[in-house]
């Protein structure tokens, strides 16, 4: 009977999705078998199940690599019929980039499927520490999109600061440069084809946020070691496909902006209200979707940090 309910439910979802103004995630083909799911810029809604981000879809001759799995196991069935309308291929493996709740909630789906979940210890151990207060906050918005949604991480994390794996003849490396939206958030690099998924690092169209558990300063340090890379084509966190110089002005600045202004007000002591009465206009990011919404709060809190650290 579970089953059954559970078989009705994922069609209904399917059906839900279609008849949607327009597709919840919009296909951008980067290479030969290498895809990215582009997401909405605005919050997450019942309407998109959670999936107001971007993911990636790798084919190989062995199954399907689908690079962060949603935000819940509804997000998950709607992920999974995507990649394999594009690759023809079940997932068979799941890598995480971060660990904001759509990122990652829906590896418990996947793993039921028998795929394999990816991703740095330092990832996992954030994600264990924020998993069941990030469903309870995504349940008024998500309701029983979130039944079976449990927070599962990688049986058999990867030790150290990177990883380097060949999957079916892929080649890919998961790098963390240093702690950015969230703490053990990571980068997934394909060195053959130069394309950059950047997880949490990179938004672009909409403002990014600073978050209590962000850190601005490093959060800047890790985006400049992540363009090093000189990538061809970027899959920013949120946003549209980029390129370096796109990047760099609508993240790497803005954060420089933060960054620098912030500072100099907490190592005068100047307090959070003078900080954010000198930087709230901000111009050069005013075009940013979001922007009234987070600006001020992303000076408050990058403030903050500071202020605590003086």
């Amino acid at each position: 009977m579970k089953k059954n309910v559970l078989a009705l439910f994922g069609a209904l979802l399917l059906c839900a999705q279609a008849v949607w103004a327009e597709p919840i995630l919009k296909v951008e083909k980067l290479a030969d078998g290498i895809f990215a799911l582009i997401g909405p810029t605005g919050g997450r809604l019942y309407e998109n199940y959670g999936l107001n981000a971007n993911f990636g879809v790798i084919d190989t001759p062995d199954g399907t690599i689908l690079i962060d799995s949603g935000a819940s196991a509804a997000a998950a069935r709607l992920l999974e019929t995507e990649a394999r309308k594009l690759t023809g291929k079940p997932v068979k493996w799941v890598i995480n980039t971060g660990v904001q709740d759509h990122r990652w909630l829906g590896n418990g789906y996947f793993a039921a499927q028998g795929a394999e979940i990816i991703a740095l210890q330092r990832t996992t151990v954030s994600q264990q520490k924020l998993g069941r207060a990030q469903i309870e906050a995504l349940s008024g918005v998500l309701r029983e999109q979130l039944q079976d949604t449990r927070p599962t991480v990688a049986e058999r994390p990867q030790p150290g600061d990177s990883a380097h794996l060949t999957l079916a003849g892929r080649t890919l490396e998961i790098r963390y440069f240093a702690d950015a939206h969230f703490a053990g958030d990571v980068v997934v690099w394909l060195p053959q084809e130069k394309i950059l998924f950047t997880g949490d690092h990179i938004y672009v169209d909409r403002m990014l946020g600073i978050l209590p558990e962000s850190n601005a300063e490093t959060w800047l340090a890790a985006f400049d070691q992540a363009i090093a890379l000189q990538p061809a084509r970027i899959v920013p966190g949120h946003g549209r496909v980029c390129d370096v110089a796109q990047a760099q002005r609508e993240t790497g600045d803005y954060l420089r902006f933060l960054v620098s202004g912030t500072r100099k007000f907490a190592e005068d002591m100047a307090g959070v209200d003078a900080a954010v009465g000198a930087l709230k206009d901000a111009p050069d990011f005013r075009h940013l979707k979001n922007f009234d919404e987070l600006h001020r709060g992303n000076i408050n809190r990058a403030y903050l940090r500071f202020e605590a650290a003086q």
